[in-house]
């Protein structure tokens, strides 16, 4: 645990970076309230630290070897992602130019639906079991066990929960500004290009 703190910078880096994961809480919470918000980022964070049990277990490296159970992977990933566009951009497009400047009511989503939008995104999204088997390990003294790659692995998701609580917070205060059926439509329509976007790079990706 020498370079422990050294890796609790690096995490704060990588969780402040933006990413499906954070793209997906800042639209929940401006469509359907904080409620919405935070069951995504409990489905998000309850994903996140699925894989880094399975990075310290030993069981994503058997799944990060095992190419064509990767493969299934990467391309749910890549059709979620694209899901996820595509759900946005529609929903861009159904609003109604009339009530643009009128303040939009929360949608109400079901909690499970909300966790569980949450929880597919990150946990199809390999570049995060990647980046606990590549990473972490090289912040770990020689002879580390186990239990060390654990502790390093729970705190990147506990930090990465923490910054989308942050999303959510700071989302839930602005909605005074972002509640208009305008902005709301601007949001939907810059989140669907741009996820549609991380499909891409995905599916491009070997």
């Amino acid at each position: 645990m020498t370079h422990y703190w050294s890796f609790v910078v690096f995490a704060l880096v990588i969780a402040v970076a933006p990413g499906p994961d954070t793209l997906l809480t800042l639209r929940s919470t401006v469509t359907g309230g904080r409620r919405g918000g935070l069951w995504t980022m409990a489905g998000i964070t309850l994903a996140g630290t699925l894989q880094g049990v399975l990075a310290a277990s030993g069981l994503g490296a058997i799944i990060a070897r095992a190419e064509p159970v990767f493969e299934v992977i990467r391309w749910a990933g890549v059709v979620y992602l694209a899901y996820l566009g595509v759900q946005a951009l529609w929903s861009a497009r159904r609003a109604a130019a009339a009530e643009e400047a009128v303040v939009a009511a929360p949608v109400r989503v079901a909690p499970a639906r909300a966790f569980g939008r949450g929880f597919l995104c990150n946990i199809t999204n390999p570049k995060v079991l990647a980046f606990n088997l590549a990473v972490l390990p090289q912040f770990l003294s020689a002879g580390a066990g186990a239990s060390t790659l654990l502790a390093y692995a729970l705190t990147l998701a506990g930090l990465g929960g923490l910054v989308l609580l942050l999303v959510v917070l700071g989302a839930d205060a602005a909605k005074r500004t972002i509640g208009s059926r305008r902005a709301r439509r601007r949001i939907d329509a810059a989140a669907g290009v741009t996820f549609v976007g991380f499909a891409a790079v995905l599916a491009a990706e070997a």
